[in-house]
């Protein structure tokens, strides 16, 4: 779990980026402002962070992997 101020230095981050590239390079960069803005709507209803999980399994500074839940000793259907 890493502390909401990190992701919120990373999303801004990459807005800005996006924002200057968008201007400066190609306008079909704005699409990856709005797919930073989606997902910063979708998280605050659901709770569920991408950007939060790649942090912490690659064990950025601040951030800790999620614990997965446990499993039941069944195997899965299909397996």
């Amino acid at each position: 779990m890493c502390d909401d101020r990190i992701i919120r230095r990373f999303a801004g981050s990459f807005v800005l980026l996006s924002l200057a590239l968008g201007w400066l390079v190609h306008p079909a960069w704005f699409l990856f402002t709005a797919f930073v803005g989606l997902n910063l709507l979708q998280s605050s209803f659901t709770a569920f962070c991408p950007l939060e999980r790649m942090l912490g399994r690659v064990g950025f500074h601040g951030c800790a992997p999620r614990s997965t839940p446990p499993t039941t000793g069944r195997p899965r259907a299909g397996a």
